[in-house]
């Protein structure tokens, strides 16, 4: 069951130049049982003390309502020296991790230092700059991706962020929102327009590993029940299975999770990923969610590659590859499909299967990017 409409923070801190901004006053009036801090410091502010498996779980019900002065990353799609994905702009108008709790979650280790709080960044104003200035500035398309640091559906009923971004995307020709979530939160998406400029992306697992890796997030119905609704509504969809998990029943499971989610939605592409983490965040995933971390501590990720991130040994990645592309174009032969993250080696072994260039993460590449 999808939890994030239900979060409500034990704390809320309150970065003082913002306090009286009426958009900081709006949030901390929808919770009128948490705890209100003023701080001086956004950043590491006194409350940030613990160990960082302690931190991890107390930022989950933590709010910081603050501010930045960078929204938007340019990422040029590179992971090392053999890693590479299409270019885009990161677009962070949260950070610090969501209020779910998946142990393989890579925020959780690159946000350590940063703990114990989502943070709420609220000068929009600057945010749309930047936005259009970025977009001014590209050559060609301007992807924004708000799902590479956050969720980017997990709080909108708090943030209201959509009502806002899609209507101003619709006035940048050029510029493309991407959003990706794990969540079922569309209220607000449904209830304005649909425009060609945003295209909303879910995260999809089987099951068996939503409630495994993925606890308080949507399920797999729910996440693809909001998903028709989104496409009934005339959004562009499109699907991300990523993180693949290898467990008994595999096969089965994600076949299954194939079928209910074509049998319902007309997706524009797929894109398949593999379990990958950085060595010492299993170490950070056990402390903080002991028990619950023991399938993840389990999996056979041995495979280190350019961006630092084990894997799993090539064939178990290129076995699991070819099962998901067989189980999609048995039913839809025409969606595209393509790669996230993966090595030179995997690319060239499955390059008359999958298609560069369709990346889930942009409209199209800024720029030739070679993948493999």
């Amino acid at each position: 069951m999808d939890m994030a409409r239900t979060f409500k923070p034990h704390t809320i801190l309150m970065w003082k130049p913002v306090a009286e901004c009426a958009e900081a006053q709006r949030i901390i009036s929808m919770f009128p049982s948490a705890k209100i801090e003023h701080v001086e410091h956004q950043r590491m502010p006194s409350v940030s003390r613990g160990t960082a498996a302690e931190l991890l779980l107390k930022g989950k019900r933590t709010l910081m309502i603050g501010a930045t002065g960078s929204f938007v990353g340019d990422f040029d799609g590179r992971l090392g020296a053999s890693v590479h994905c299409c270019p885009y702009y990161k677009l962070v108008p949260l950070s610090n991790g969501c209020p779910y709790y998946c142990t393989y979650c890579y925020l959780a280790f690159v946000y350590r230092k940063f703990s114990p709080f989502i943070k709420l960044n609220i000068n929009y104003d600057i945010m749309l700059h930047q936005i259009r200035k970025a977009a001014a500035q590209c050559p060609g398309t301007a992807n924004f991706n708000m799902g590479e640091m956050l969720d980017s559906l997990a709080l909108d009923h708090i943030t209201a962020l959509t009502i806002t971004l899609v209507p101003f995307f619709a006035t940048i020709p050029n510029a493309h929102l991407m959003l990706l979530t794990k969540s079922a939160n569309v209220d607000n998406l449904i209830a304005i327009p649909s425009t060609r400029n945003t295209v909303v992306s879910w995260s999809l697992n089987n099951q068996h590993a939503i409630d495994t890796y993925e606890l308080g997030t949507a399920s797999l119905t729910e996440r693809i029940d909001a998903a028709v609704k989104c496409q009934n509504h005339g959004y562009r969809i499109r699907f991300r299975i990523d993180p693949g998990i290898l467990h008994d029943d595999w096969r089965n499971a994600y076949a299954d999770l194939i079928r209910q989610a074509l049998a319902a939605v007309q997706p524009e592409n797929i894109t398949l990923g593999m379990l990958r983490l950085l060595p010492a965040h299993r170490r950070l995933a056990v402390a903080a969610y002991r028990e619950r971390s023991k399938p993840l501590s389990q999996q056979d990720l041995a495979v280190k590659c350019s961006d630092g991130k084990l894997r799993y040994p090539n064939a178990k990645r290129i076995e699991f590859y070819d099962h998901i592309i067989n189980c999609v174009k048995s039913i839809n032969r025409d969606v595209p499909i393509s790669l996230c993250r993966e090595s030179p080696d995997i690319w060239h072994a499955l390059k008359h299967r999958v298609q560069t260039g369709e990346c889930n993460c942009v409209d199209r590449p800024r720029q030739a990017t070679t993948l493999f």
